[in-house]
């Protein structure tokens, strides 16, 4: 699986062990930045990342930031992004299997373990389909009506 990676200046130490992570598990991702500590807008690398994963380019996402909140409010503002911020491995296993989510966003406050759990169930997790296509196609009406 191809993965778009992006974080702010605060998650730029857990985005280094995502990456690694991702590369054990057998996946390649693409680095969005930022790659310094010196500070940068989130919304600038919530948008790049989900540009990238819903115009095709990438299967998946995963954006960090202090808390997590930042990065998927602004990445669910790009049509198509269902950008989900999880705190456990159950939360991102149900991001997938009924939200279909293609980013997963993380904050610098989880143990590494619980991120390396959450990674694991949110690339090894399909969507569900049935009902919750049928709630995907109104959230996609919704994002029509702007």
């Amino acid at each position: 699986m191809r993965l778009a990676i992006g974080c702010d200046h605060r998650g730029l130490e857990l985005k280094q062990a995502v990456k690694g992570m991702v590369a054990q598990a057998g996946h390649a991702c693409q680095d969005f930045g930022c790659c310094s500590p010196e500070p940068v807008d989130y919304p600038d690398i919530a948008r790049q990342v989900a540009e990238a994963v819903t115009g095709g380019n990438f299967e998946r996402g995963i954006l960090v930031c202090d808390s997590g909140i930042g990065m998927s409010i602004a990445a669910n503002k790009v049509r198509g992004a269902r950008a989900a911020l999880c705190g456990d491995a159950f939360m991102a296993r149900r991001a997938r299997q009924h939200n279909d989510a293609n980013i997963l966003c993380l904050g610098t406050h989880q143990p590494l373990e619980a991120v390396r759990e959450m990674i694991d169930a949110f690339l090894t997790t399909e969507f569900e389909g049935g009902r919750h296509a049928r709630r995907l196609d109104k959230i996609r009406a919704m994002e029509g009506e702007g």
